[in-house]
């Protein structure tokens, strides 16, 4: 008697031979494991992002902080005629989760009249037009954020145009910042400026994209 017959008498284990995978079927495996892991990913995500955006302050919460203008930004603005100034400056932040960091960021800057900014900026100042919690105009000058209303691209000065443009979707602005075409659903954003001991300094703001009321979002790039 074999010993598999012996062992299959006697009560003893008994092993029987599985036939090999065929490449079909490793590959449905490997497929079905693959899928898994994107399921995954893509729920971890979902996750994620109402998350992340719970994080966010809106509505105007938090504090600003001020970041000086240098010596010579402050003095070309005040040189400014025509033309937007834009001006660098170091943007200083720092939250609960992350330690202080020192980042290059730059605004566009205006000298204008100050009668003639608010004739041309309804948004701001004509009837209904939401509550600015500062002043938009200060000692003759406006200082934008660089981040178009629609969905955050930076727009830029066209000398030829005489215009604010926004590469992205094509909204466009005037010298003062009223919106002229494209889907932006608001002019541009001013940003506080204030002089303190003879230097110039502003507060960052970014402001909720895509709405026509300014909501703040945050304080810090």
């Amino acid at each position: 008697m074999s010993k598999h017959a012996a062992g299959a008498t006697s009560g003893g284990p008994i092993y029987m031979a599985q036939d090999p995978e065929t490449p079909e079927e490793i590959s449905r495996r490997t497929f079905m494991v693959g899928a898994v892991n994107v399921l995954g990913g893509i729920i971890g995500l979902g996750l994620a992002i109402p998350i992340v955006g719970s994080l966010l302050p809106l509505g105007g919460t938090g504090k600003g902080e001020w970041a000086p203008l240098s010596a010579d930004e402050w003095k070309a603005l005040q040189d400014a005629t025509n033309k937007p100034v834009k001006l660098n400056f170091v943007l200083k932040g720092k939250d609960a989760y992350l330690p202080e960091q020192a980042n290059a960021e730059y605004v566009w800057g205006i000298k204008t009249d100050p009668a003639k900014f608010k004739a041309s900026r309804p948004d701001l100042f004509g009837p209904g037009a939401a509550t600015v919690p500062y002043e938009a105009i200060n000692m003759g000058f406006v200082i934008f954020s660089p981040i178009c209303p629609h969905l955050g691209c930076r727009f830029a000065w066209n000398d030829v145009q005489t215009k604010f443009l926004c590469p992205c979707h094509g909204s466009t602005f005037t010298f003062e910042g009223e919106h002229l075409a494209g889907p932006a659903d608001r002019g541009l954003d001013p940003l506080p400026l204030q002089e303190k001991s003879g230097i110039a300094e502003i507060t960052w703001i970014r402001y909720k994209s895509t709405v026509p009321d300014r909501i703040v979002i945050s304080y810090q790039s």
